[in-house]
């Protein structure tokens, strides 16, 4: 693990790493301007709205895991939007659907992304509204360069929205489908943001009355009422091949909060990981690292075929816990105590052998049988345009082939303050749903991680969160404070598990560890329309070399051969303990992600 594409970035002032390099630019701009973590995490999450419309949007969600240097506490914002009140199993059985659409209105949930920033800003950072939303103004207004995938997923979808979805051929195809490297610019989200700003200063010179007038200005204001207004009538076709109106109401935005939650954690090897809880997929790494803890992974060797089977046979048996413990705790007793206890672990471990498991095995917990979704129909079918998450390798298509699917951002910051954000904004990306008129950005479609059989830990519900994909990450010990993430959806937590470990593991620095050789399971029900499962599948980057593949095909293992850089896109920010230096590194797969710092 010495080879790395670029260096670990290292200083005492400030770091900002993300998935885009304007993101990253812009963050660092704000620590310059004497903005902490907080703002320019904020700022940074605003640009990824505009600088990767195919990943995220405003109509989007961000998960947040901070550490403050004030209380050197670790806190999560629980950026999820709720299921809409009208959201009931009954309405889309009606219907004649078994699994929520992957795209269009129906699967829409209150956006959650800009109160969660919102809130991050009002309670941890110290700039104004206009300061952190200045530079994604600019570029949606003045426009920014087009990485090749945005082109792409334009591509991929103009028929739709030429012959469905034509407020979205308004805003992405005014001159044909824009090339790559092309300057694209997004005036009507420019105005949105702008409307916001001056709302906000409308409130006087507080700012605390500022960021409240911001919210009110999306939640309950002109932001909210375009919403509402638009769903009242628009029905539009959908992953299901037939049209269909949308359930969101203002009402729905009007009651949206964003709730600050203590983390879930798990000690390994020196170091305490925090999660969120099980409203999202978070425990799953830390169940991985449970089960993991009784393994010597050192004599195993770092990404030979014995060390790539038992990280994977672990994935295996904590994806399925998710899978049959795992949804909003408000509506459901998710036993996660025990789902992260030792005796747990050890029991499971047992099931961990030579040969691939080929089965979905969650565990008893509690006294408790677990429950599984019935996997649907078509779970085995392709993809449509639009729906699925972007940077997954899909079997023996790599990412380049073709156009990208739907959703997933990240971005780290640490500051000379001792504070750190781990923040992974995700939905309402350009092809997941129309653009709502007059407003430049489109809604999530979040609902679709939901089952629409009645009694699982993760069924739909009104007001209810769906277990989301979306996972960042903080991790504390001797060496110092850690926080990284990728997209990924549900490789999330295998590539980031993947990451960890050769950083606190093996040793390796934040850009070895992000730059070694990738692999992940797609043996559990997807996350995303149409929800299939592939059993046995490992999906592994070349480098991982031939013999390692031949080995894990020998026991059993369905292996498919990606690129050598084609899996995943981490980042991380980090500072040493004792006030020592800050580090950062970012993902080169891509060709977007980078880290910037002094």
């Amino acid at each position: 693990m010495t080879f790395t594409t670029r260096p670990e970035l290292v200083g005492t002032f400030g770091m900002v790493a993300s998935t885009h390099w304007l993101a990253s630019a812009s963050g660092m701009a704000i620590l310059e301007r004497g903005g902490n973590a907080f703002d320019a995490a904020v700022a940074a999450g605003f640009v990824l709205q505009v600088v990767e419309p195919h990943l995220n949007g405003p109509g989007g969600e961000v998960p947040i895991l901070l550490h403050s240097a004030a209380t050197d506490d670790v806190a999560v914002l629980a950026g999820q939007g709720r299921a809409p009140a009208a959201a009931t199993i009954e309405r889309f059985t009606d219907l004649g659907l078994s699994v929520v659409p992957g795209t269009g209105l129906l699967a829409a949930c209150v956006p959650g992304a800009f109160d969660a920033w919102m809130t991050l800003l009002a309670e941890h950072g110290t700039m104004r509204v206009a300061d952190v939303l200045e530079h994604a103004i600019g570029y949606a207004e003045h426009g920014y360069p087009l990485v090749p995938r945005i082109s792409a997923a334009i591509g991929g979808v103009a028929d739709l929205f030429r012959g469905h979805w034509p407020s979205s051929a308004q805003v992405y195809l005014r001159d044909g489908v824009p090339a790559p490297g092309a300057r694209f610019a997004n005036p009507d989200l420019a105005r949105t943001y702008r409307r916001i700003v001056a709302e906000a200063q409308a409130a006087g010179g507080d700012r605390d009355a500022e960021i409240a007038a911001a919210r009110a200005a999306f939640y309950r204001g002109f932001v909210a009422e375009a919403i509402d207004a638009y769903l009242a009538d628009a029905e539009v076709t959908d992953t299901s091949g037939r049209r269909h109106g949308g359930l969101l109401t203002g009402a729905d935005l009007a009651a949206h909060t964003t709730p600050t939650e203590g983390p879930t954690c798990l000690d390994y090897a020196g170091w305490t990981v925090f999660k969120t809880g099980p409203w999202g997929q978070g425990p799953v790494f830390l169940q991985q690292l449970a089960l993991l803890s009784g393994f010597d992974l050192t004599a195993a060797g770092h990404n030979s075929a014995d060390y790539i089977a038992t990280v994977t046979e672990c994935a295996k048996l904590a994806f399925a816990d998710r899978e049959a413990w795992y949804g909003d705790p408000a509506f459901t007793d998710v036993p996660l105590d025990e789902l992260l206890s030792a005796a747990y672990a050890d029991q499971r471990r047992a099931l961990v052998g030579d040969e691939a498991s080929l089965e979905l095995r969650p565990g008893a917990v509690a006294g408790r049988e677990p429950r599984l979704p019935p996997l649907p129909a078509d779970a085995g079918a392709g993809d449509a345009l639009g729906a699925g998450e972007p940077t997954v390798a899909r079997a023996g298509r790599g990412p380049e082939a073709g156009p990208v699917d739907g959703d997933t951002c990240h971005v780290d910051v640490a500051d000379r303050f001792g504070n750190l954000v781990s923040a992974t904004p995700s939905g309402g990306w350009l092809q997941s749903s129309p653009v709502v008129p007059g407003l430049g950005f489109c809604l999530g479609t979040r609902a679709q991680m939901f089952w629409l059989t009645p009694g699982l830990p993760n069924s739909l519900e009104p007001r209810k969160r769906p277990r989301t994909t979306l996972s960042p990450s903080l991790a504390r010990g001797d060496r110092g404070i850690l926080a990284f993430g990728t997209p990924g959806g549900d490789q999330q937590d295998q590539w980031t598990v993947q990451f960890f470990l050769a950083h606190a593991h093996f040793g390796a620095d934040l850009q070895a560890a992000i730059d070694a050789p990738t692999f992940h399971t797609t043996s559990f029900p997807s996350s995303f329309y149409p929800r299939r499962a592939e059993p046995g599948q490992v999906v592994v980057e070349a480098r991982v070399g031939a013999e390692v593949v031949a080995a894990l095909r020998a026991r059993g293992h369905d292996v498919v051969v990606e690129g050598d850089w084609s899996l995943g896109r981490v980042s991380a920010a980090a500072r040493d303990a004792g006030g020592g230096f800050l580090r950062a590194a970012a993902n080169p797969r891509g060709m977007q992600g980078y880290a910037v710092g002094r």
